[in-house]
């Protein structure tokens, strides 16, 4: 077994590294090189002396990728032909009749608009028990295959009616189409209910695959023979080599590292997250365990694949400021990433963005390098924001501090989205914090939802590759039951349990590992309903549907007399991970600079100075109150007035607040300080 692992989270402004041997760590964080990730993540492995590693094969990597994500927000994916049944070339188009907003005269939907040369009907049909109505004849078969010849795909996606229950259709269609494409069959993607969840999982998958396909044979290049493997969404691990099969999987690749890592290393059991870096904000909840989804959304269209309950919005430190139509300042979700970045990077970004204002107020160490020994322009950072100040009729001073609200608003709001709107009240647990930004925001959120506790882990600034090591290699596994199953007997739900589990088993197995977690969990709805919840299996049918019963009452508020049905049997399995909570979090061998607390360039005599301390040099449970900003290697926690910070033993920094701190509106350094920048 490899004795030296590497996590990598691709972020769109930075790429982070962990180096794991012998319980020690060693980071790194690079600017990305977003139009060829895998350029900085080569990088990264040469300026942390690993070539050789790589080359003699003794390197395991577990690598968050955003390349699936990003092709998927940009509608990126290859030239992909879709195949269904006759009748059924417009689903994909019309999807459901969901609307976000109830009262909105001019409703706009978010569907996967296929041009009528994309899509190819076949006349033959299943039931809704899997039998057949209209056979796949030969001629038929040959027809369809000189059309999506004659269209040049480099895809094809097939999805069939109940091809959840008989597969044999799609796989006669992609045995004939050969290995000229990248072909996906919903039988394989997403064997369950609902032909419309179903073709738009299928059709990304296919989209996505041959662009996921061409980055990890890049990457693998450099990599190989050392082990390469890929975070899901659901916050398991997947070989590289099966990834590119399952590419709709890693829509959440990176954010997923970070939470599952707050899971395993962190040990407690109310957490609200938030993982904020150059791009984006992440948000997520441990309530005892970690809620996984059956669905998530990319662009508002729902995907039925398994993810970690997790929100990203565009609020990063990147994200950039402007002023909109109506006069009012605005923030993100544009981003100005990792080229040329925010101003105060002084690489041709002239933007005003998040990081800018932050660096404004002080809370940014200038005269200490960032990643790739970048140094932040005062001087650029000024010209930016105060072309935005002149237009608004406020001062540098003002516009900064309302920069920084505007994304704390919507952070906040991100928030409130996966606690309060779900009955749960945030008051009661921590917020932690990690990723590059994450602290220079962390008391402001916690006040904004009455959190008295908030928490920055080791290594918060490349905590998501950190997770990436603490995650478990797994699967997730479904099969469905024909529509108005309500009675199934134990015998038939061990068995198809038993098949999920050796069909997973197997494929860890050709990872080298087995599994030691096994989750059982079964979708039940009312009959008549569209949507299941999902309740863990503990034996029978009986004890299931009484849980359902309660979990439905619970999460609608009330129950109804209606038979139950069994929608979908589902299992997750999970291998040993690298990391542990019971071997807490290895102390970091990179060491930080010392440096002096003295006059930011700059900055105008009249606006008081904020303390600094490095965090390293913070003496154990000894509490420092604020205003007072906290720097490592790779990030900054600003602890507000009111508040207080104390280093505990497990390498964690743990905040509470002291009293009612005050608003944004006031001074940035909770005094009197009247000066402006």
């Amino acid at each position: 077994m490899a004795e030296h692992y590497l996590g990598i989270d691709t972020g769109g402004t930075f790429t982070d590294f962990v180096y794991l041997h012998q319980g020690n760590i060693v980071t790194f964080k690079t600017l990305s090189t977003p139009e060829a990730p895998e350029r900085a993540i080569v990088q990264g492995i040469s300026a942390l002396g690993l070539d050789q590693l790589c080359k003699e094969g003794a390197l395991s990597i577990v690598h968050g990728t955003t390349v699936a994500t990003n092709a998927a927000l940009e509608s990126r994916g290859v030239k992909t032909a879709y195949i269904t049944n006759e009748g059924l070339a417009d689903v994909l188009a019309i999807g459901r009749q969901n609307r976000s907003k109830l009262f909105d005269l001019s409703p706009k939907k978010a569907t996967l608009s296929l041009r009528p040369e994309a899509t190819f009907e076949v006349p033959a049909r299943r039931g809704p028990k899997g039998e057949i109505r209209k056979p796949l004849l030969e001629p038929d078969l040959r027809a369809l295959i000189a059309a999506v010849d004659a269209y040049h795909p480099t895809a094809v996606a097939i999805n069939l009616l109940y091809s959840f229950l008989s597969p044999d259709d799609e796989n006669k269609i992609s045995d004939c189409l050969g290995p000229s494409y990248f072909v996906s069959r919903s039988s394989e993607v997403l064997p369950e209910m609902g032909e419309y969840e179903r073709g738009v999982a299928t059709y990304l998958n296919a989209s996505l695959g041959p662009l996921i396909e061409q980055y990890l044979i890049q990457l693998a290049e450099h990599t190989a023979p050392s082990s390469l493997a890929v975070m899901q969404s659901s916050g398991v691990t997947l070989d590289a080599e099966q990834a590119a099969s399952q590419a709709i999987r890693l829509l959440l690749s990176g954010p997923a590292g970070g939470i599952i890592g707050a899971q395993t290393l962190l040990n407690r059991s109310q957490l609200m997250t938030f993982d904020m870096g150059g791009t984006s904000t992440d948000v997520g909840l441990i309530d005892g365990e970690l809620t996984i989804a059956t669905s998530m959304k990319i662009n508002d269209i729902p995907i039925a694949i398994p993810a970690i309950d997790i929100k990203t919005i565009g609020a990063g430190g990147g994200s950039i400021a402007f002023i909109d139509d109506g006069g009012l300042l605005q923030v993100g979700p544009d981003s100005a990433g990792a080229n040329p970045g925010p101003a105060c990077y002084d690489l041709g970004g002239s933007k005003a963005t998040v990081t800018d204002a932050n660096v404004l107020l002080g809370r940014l160490p200038i005269h200490r390098p960032l990643a790739g020994g970048l140094r932040l322009s005062h001087t650029a950072a000024a010209k930016s924001v105060g072309a935005l100040a002149e237009q608004l009729g406020l001062s540098l001073l003002d516009t900064a501090l309302g920069i920084v609200r505007l994304a704390n608003e919507k952070m906040t709001e991100a928030l409130r989205l996966i606690s309060v709107q779900k009955g749960i009240d945030p008051k009661g647990f921590a917020l932690c914090c990690f990723g590059g930004a994450g602290g220079l925001h962390l008391c402001d959120l916690a006040d904004n939802l009455e959190i008295e506790r908030a928490i920055v882990p080791s290594e918060a600034g490349v905590f998501s590759a950190l997770g990436m090591l603490a995650a478990r290699p797994g699967r997730e596994l479904s099969m469905a039951f024909a529509a108005g199953t309500t009675e199934v007997t134990r015998t038939e739900l061990n068995q198809g349990f038993e098949r999920l589990i050796a069909s997973g088993s197997s494929a860890l197995g050709a990872e080298g590992v087995r599994p030691e977690r096994v989750q059982k969990t079964l979708d039940l709805r009312y009959q008549g309903q569209t949507h299941a919840l999902g309740v863990t299996f503990k034996g029978t049918l009986a004890s299931a549907k009484k849980d359902f019963v309660s979990l439905h009452k619970k999460r609608y508020g009330h129950s109804l007399s209606s038979h139950i049905e069994v929608v979908t049997l589902r299992v997750r399995l999970e291998a040993q991970s690298l990391l542990s909570h019971s071997s807490a979090i290895p102390k970091g061998a990179t060491k930080t600079e010392d440096f002096a607390a003295s006059s930011a360039d700059g900055i105008q005599p009249g606006l008081r100075e904020i303390p600094w301390r490095d965090r390293a040099k913070l003496t154990l449970g000894e509490c420092y109150s604020g205003p007072l900003i906290v720097s490592d290697e790779h990030t900054s926690i600003w602890v507000k007035p009111g508040w207080t910070i104390e280093s505990a033993s497990s390498g964690i920094l743990e905040l509470r607040r002291a009293t009612v701190s005050p608003s944004l509106s006031e001074s940035p350094h909770g005094s009197n300080s009247t000066g402006s920048v």
